[in-house]
């Protein structure tokens, strides 16, 4: 099977899991995927990230994070640039996401990194997904 957006996979598998309270969801692995899942657990939106399997197997599982009475943590998941329309920014114009309580995910010339991350280090990139 052919899968044209595997990012957004990723995030609607993410999204579901996270309305439906699951603890942990299971993704198939690639190195981009694994870059924008541990940005999630940087900031503070997933609790790990692992991979398992090895070969044609391999998975990566991502443990969710729910609050102390079980509240979720991840309110809105976007995909903002697509196969079809990308979208690129300079560092100057990364869009702040709920006032700051949100995080936008870039991939940037060193690596996929967070808005804030992308501030302190002075770089743009293409907008993958915005997180609130």
């Amino acid at each position: 099977m052919s899968m044209t957006d595997p990012i957004a996979d990723l995030l609607t598998r993410i999204r579901n899991a996270n309305l439906n309270n699951v603890d942990q969801v299971e993704i198939p692995f690639s190195s981009l995927k694994r870059a924008v899942a541990e940005v999630l657990a940087r900031e503070g939106y997933v609790r790990t990230v692992a991979a398992k399997g090895d070969g044609t197997q391999k998975a990566l599982v991502v443990t969710l994070r729910y609050g102390p009475d079980g509240e979720r943590v991840i309110n809105s998941i976007d995909r903002v640039s697509k196969p079809g329309c990308r979208v690129y920014t300079p560092v100057t114009k990364i869009p702040r996401i709920r006032g700051g309580m949100g995080i936008c995910i870039l991939s940037t010339p060193k690596g996929v990194l967070s808005d804030r991350e992308c501030r302190k280090q002075n770089v743009g990139g293409e907008i993958i997904a915005r997180i609130g």
